[in-house]
């Protein structure tokens, strides 16, 4: 039988094997006539092709031959070829090699030893990350005395820029999240505490979570979500076009160009941010206070005003510096570690995510637990 081309094919069913004979020139031109035959041979059973008549062979038509070969002995059948001159072995030998061979995943360890060797694996991948932090705060560093110690160098322009993507555009929803956790709090407090007839301790509960932890932490945990993959997405689109390279070239540094307004706005706008956070918290669980229990406005400030000391707002306006060094420099390392791809910048602006708001976390409980020792 000829398909077309001059090729042709004839297939023979026996007992123990399928012989094919191929005939003519089997090449890029001509196999396709011949593929669909060849693909709808059994793939558990012995298959002997006779390439004895075959005048021509190239690379393509090696490649049918050899996936045929590999989808039989895969699943569990044989494919035997003869009759092949000295080239078209060569040819059939140099592309079974170039096929892509399938990845085998790695056997899991369940031995002790190679949990020890996974722990200490990610042990060194976090010290590498905290190293490589560190060397991004010291270029943020290097890059504000530079600017420091030539005002001519400070980019004011993309300060103000900045700020206003940072700060201003993030007032809603950390004023809108404030109040709701001001307002959860008081119904909350309220359930337990009106069991014990002690109703107007809600004003303290309030005031000391709200100014002393939840304002600044969740405002650095929405500031993180935002503001990080934002500067992840920015500096690692620009690495990707290799715009970084051309601000090199130009005897541009990218640490005082890229680095320094970023941080530096973050630095000047979280404590406000943390301000505005603590107001509207206040004033959600002054309203929910008045609503639940009676505790009118008046009252509520009167409270507030007595109860609550002035450290516990310092020790949250404290923090707000620390968590936006934390924010800009995990956001700004993500995005210079972006490769040239965007697979790479998607999972480097995620990462810098979920780094940033665990390194807050974990901020403030080191934090949290200080200000006990020192009794404050």
């Amino acid at each position: 039988m000829t398909p077309g081309n001059g090729t042709g094919i004839e297939i023979e069913t026996g007992a123990d094997a399928a012989r094919v004979v191929l005939s003519g020139p089997f090449t890029i031109r001509s196999i396709d006539a011949v593929a669909a035959r060849l693909d709808a041979l059994p793939p558990e059973g012995a298959v002997r092709v006779d390439l004895s008549r075959v005048s021509r062979l190239d690379t393509a038509g090696a490649w049918l031959l050899t996936r045929l070969r590999q989808g039989h002995e895969a699943a569990g059948g044989t494919v035997d070829l003869t009759g092949a001159t000295p080239e078209m072995a060569a040819i059939l030998k140099t592309v079974a090699e170039a096929m892509p061979k399938p990845e085998t995943p790695p056997e899991a360890r369940a031995s002790l030893a190679g949990t020890v060797e996974e722990i200490g694996r990610r042990v060194a991948e976090a010290g590498r990350t905290l190293l490589g932090l560190a060397g991004y705060l010291g270029l943020f560093l290097a890059g504000l005395g530079r600017s420091i110690a030539n005002p001519r160098e400070f980019r004011l322009t993309a300060l103000v820029h900045h700020c206003e993507e940072v700060g201003w555009k993030a007032v809603p929803i950390v004023a809108l999240m404030a109040f709701l956790i001001g307002v959860v709090l008081a119904f909350q407090g309220a359930v337990q505490l009106r069991q014990f007839g002690a109703e107007v301790f809600v004003v303290d509960l309030i005031a000391v979570s709200i100014l002393r932890e939840l304002g600044i932490l969740l405002t650095a945990i929405i500031v993180a979500g935002r503001t990080a993959s934002a500067f992840t997405a920015a500096i690692g689109s620009m690495k990707m076009r290799e715009e970084i390279d051309a601000m090199r070239t130009l005897g541009l540094d990218p640490a005082t160009v890229l680095f320094v307004p970023r941080i530096l706005a973050l630095l000047l706008m979280l404590p406000i941010l943390g301000l505005i956070a603590n107001v509207t918290g206040i004033v959600g669980g002054a309203l929910m206070s008045w609503i639940e229990l009676g505790v009118s406005p008046a009252m509520f400030r009167t409270r507030l005003i007595e109860g609550t000391d002035v450290s516990h707002l310092m020790v949250g306006l404290v923090k707000a510096p620390a968590f936006a060094l934390i924010i800009g420099v995990v956001g700004c390392r993500a995005g210079m570690q972006v490769q040239g791809n965007a697979e790479s910048l998607g999972q480097q602006t995620s990462r810098s995510v979920v780094t940033a708001i665990f390194a807050v976390i974990v901020a403030d409980a080191l934090f949290s637990v200080f200000f006990a020792e020192i009794g404050v």
